[in-house]
């Protein structure tokens, strides 16, 4: 295309604009919808545009003889005088693809130029803003200069009025009035307007008109922001109009802003700065009174107050303390830590990882940064971004209207692959199943023993010396699980609950502090120095690596069947109460080789023959295993032969995979991301070459060996966006993630379904 093409009128004074394919497709920004508007027929005040590289042409022809540019150019200036009319006025703005802070705001009343020197010499008026709008856009691309374009418009003298083609907090079609006159309604003639660009763009648009009588001119138009609730009940309500189908809004709707409407956030007017960055783990805002303990916590909420619990880390002994607080800030953690996991099922607002934060529980003060905090001090945090306020902030609540249940019903017709949850307690299972969950993809039995009484039992257990000990504390444990899972299974009628077997690191469940090691002693009868002889003794190095998983079933036969005879339990009891069968799942944890799953499933399979529950259960019982080891996902093919699922555990995979402790990753994962090292945190979105490899390898040997293998995941990555258009492409058949993300995982799934990667 010559330079002398770059310039062009987009709507003429007289007559229409004919543009070409290649002029059309230089088209970006105000400048795309103003053309678009004036070929539908409605009414554009006159405008012309032109490249940067034409307008480079320009300056580079006013040292030479040359004039065959400024002469095209000044004709297309002189496409914005109607018949008969002076020059008018001119106004000069940018028109990028993306609205950006350092562009150029329009300059407006700009006299005509008097003679054809003048609107190239960057002297004048009209020449300098055009200069300067180019300049806006930082430096010229070499690659391709016509794609910086600038738009120069007849100025007005009729009345200007800003508008915006929808509410942005209700989503509800305007013209809705914005700017200096918002309180004084705009022309029902601008309705046809409004309705043409709502459905085109399908998005909220906000724009300039001017106003003579019931006419009404295009002058500018852009993509303006809006509440993820009113984009929610725009695409809705785009579909009852007509301008979308059902699939369209699916398709058009972003995934990652639902949270917002499933969570409280912080008001958008707030003009206060952090005092703390640390990671946003669990979505929402909080605000409320500092306090450092369990105890507290519990108190507080009693009181009907607010509170956000502020600690070093959280362990298992805190989850009553999680649970009454408002939100949840440590100073230690990452993406998959206990805290973060509980915040999540919880729905609890949670930032981790705050470097700057110490707590000093003696003295009952913490510290962020030179900032020094008390009981009862105020704080508010986000735990979308990760960030830390002093004080009290507005917050905004959720609203969960019915546009997205329309939605996510809309998304299910489209969607080939389940999403599960993860959940160990009946009212977590029902918040799930309230978000659409097809079944449990993950019940961590040992979460099942976050309160203090429980506590006791578990420890009771790991603390065991001998085989006597050991089975006298499993009674107790048996007891607690038969009632868990028969409640469980209840709620769940009928659909798939996936139970992992016993999996507790012992560093998460043994006391650490010393208060803590003395209650607990005083709770299970031993002398202090007793039981501090023992955890020395079962103290490890890298407890993550550690006495784990099936490691704990192998080593200890005993507590394997203790767990299996408490399922067949709940079974039992579930089926006195309900005609649907109990669908259960028994997956292997932490496995590296095919013999540990043989083990495990020989005396799985015994309990389960020997039980007396109904056959429609015991038909619909499945087995499997977790795949988080690189050498499980290696040797898939042999492990597949004696399972039938996998489920990919991708928060210990990407630990493992990367030799990284996900609980001290965010010392350093960080400056990792600022100096380009890691492109993303890869326990929040899936490392598709290192772990997304290893995954792919898993299900194509471990299929090829078993074509019937069913594949699941089970990680926090299964409520990610990102990783979840991954994993459509895989060939897995379930997903399962934390009740608040069960929305996310519905709506990407259908979207992947709709385009595969």
């Amino acid at each position: 295309m010559t330079l002398a093409q770059q310039m062009f009128a987009l709507a003429p004074a007289i007559g229409q604009a004919n543009l070409s394919a290649g002029q059309e497709e230089l088209l970006v920004g105000k400048a795309f919808w103003l053309h678009e508007a004036s070929r539908q027929g409605f009414g554009v005040v006159p405008t012309i545009c032109l490249t940067r590289a034409a307008w480079d042409g320009l300056q580079a022809e006013r040292g030479g003889r040359e004039r065959k540019l400024r002469t095209h150019w000044v004709a297309t200036l002189f496409k914005l005088v109607g018949r008969h009319a002076e020059p008018p006025g001119l106004v000069v703005r940018t028109s990028a693809a993306n609205r950006s802070p350092g562009l150029m705001p329009a300059r407006t009343g700009l006299p005509a130029p008097r003679n054809e020197a003048e609107s190239v010499d960057p002297a004048r008026p009209l020449a300098r803003a055009i200069s300067e709008a180019f300049a806006s856009y930082g430096p010229a691309d070499a690659q391709a200069p016509g794609r910086q374009i600038v738009i120069v418009q007849a100025h007005q003298r009729e009345t200007l009025r800003g508008f915006v083609t929808r509410d942005p907090q209700t989503g509800v079609l305007g013209p809705i009035p914005m700017g200096q006159r918002a309180g004084s309604a705009l022309p029902a003639s601008m309705a046809p307007l409004i309705a043409w660009l709502d459905g085109v763009a399908g998005g909220h648009m906000t724009g300039l008109v001017s106003l003579e009588g019931d006419a009404v001119r295009l002058v500018s138009v852009r993509p303006s922001a809006a509440s993820a609730a009113a984009e929610l009940e725009a695409a809705v309500d785009r579909v009852s109009r007509g301008s979308w189908t059902r699939m369209e809004a699916v398709r058009r709707t972003d995934p990652a802003r639902l949270p917002q409407l499933l969570h409280p956030r912080l008001k958008s007017d707030h003009a206060a700065d952090p005092i703390a960055q640390g990671l946003g783990v669990s979505p929402g805002a909080a605000s409320g009174v500092i306090v450092f303990t369990a105890e507290d916590a519990a108190r507080m909420r009693a009181r009907g107050r607010h509170c956000i619990l502020v600690v070093t880390e959280t362990g298992p002994t805190d989850i009553d303390g999680m649970k009454a607080a408002t939100g949840i800030l440590t100073a230690r953690g990452g993406m998959t830590s206990h805290a973060a996991v509980v915040a999540r099922i919880t729905g609890k607002p949670c930032v981790a990882g705050v470097r700057t934060l110490s707590v000093n529980l003696g003295e009952m003060i913490c510290r962020i940064g030179d900032k020094e905090f008390h009981v009862g001090d105020r704080l508010t945090i986000d735990g979308t971004d990760g960030t830390v306020y002093l004080g009290a902030m507005g917050l905004s609540q959720p609203h969960i209207g019915g546009a997205m249940s329309t939605l996510l019903g809309w998304s299910d017709a489209s969607r080939t692959i389940a999403v599960r949850t993860n959940v160990e307690t009946v009212d977590a299972a029902r918040t799930a199943l309230s978000f659409g969950a097809e079944g449990i993809g993950l019940a961590r039995s040992e979460h099942m023993f976050f309160s203090r009484e429980r506590m006791v039992a578990l420890r009771r257990m790991i603390l065991s010396e001998d085989e006597e000990q050991r089975a006298a504390a499993l009674r107790g444990l048996v007891d607690f699980q038969t009632g868990d899972y028969a409640d469980i299974f209840a709620t769940m009628r009928g659909r798939p609950v996936t139970v992992r077997l016993f999996d507790p690191p012992l560093h998460e469940f043994l006391p650490r502090t010393d208060e803590d090691i003395e209650e607990t002693a005083v709770s299970l009868g031993f002398s202090v120095r007793a039981l501090r002889q023992r955890l020395e003794r079962l103290a490890e190095v890298n407890p993550m690596l550690g006495h784990r998983g099936c490691r704990l079933a192998i080593t200890y036969p005993e507590i394997l069947e203790m767990q299996m005879q408490a399922l067949m339990s709940g079974i039992r009891a579930a089926s006195r109460a309900q005609a649907e069968p109990v669908r259960l799942e028994v997956m292997v944890p932490f496995v590296s080789t095919a013999s540990e799953v043989l083990f495990i499933r020989e005396r799985v399979m015994a309990i389960l023959e020997a039980a007396d529950i109904p056959a429609e259960s015991r038909e619909a019982f499945a087995f499997g295993t977790m795949i988080e080891l690189p050498r499980a996902a290696l040797r898939a093919g042999e492990i597949a032969r004696s399972v039938d699922f996998f489920s990919f555990g991708t928060n210990d995979l990407t630990q493992t995979t990367f030799g990284i402790s996900r609980d001290d990753a965010p010392t350093f994962l960080a400056p990792y991301q600022r100096k380009g090292i890691y492109e993303y945190d890869p326990f929040v979105t899936l490392d598709e070459r290192g772990v997304g490899e290893l995954i792919a390898i898993a299900i194509e040997r471990g299929k090829a060996a078993n074509p019937g293998l069913k594949i699941g995941i089970c990680g926090e990555h299964a409520g990610d966006p990102a990783s979840l258009k991954f994993l459509a492409g895989l060939g897995i058949d379930y997903v399962s993630c934390s009740p608040y993300r069960v929305p996310v995982a519905r709506l990407t799934l259908a979207q992947a379904t709709q385009n595969p990667t």
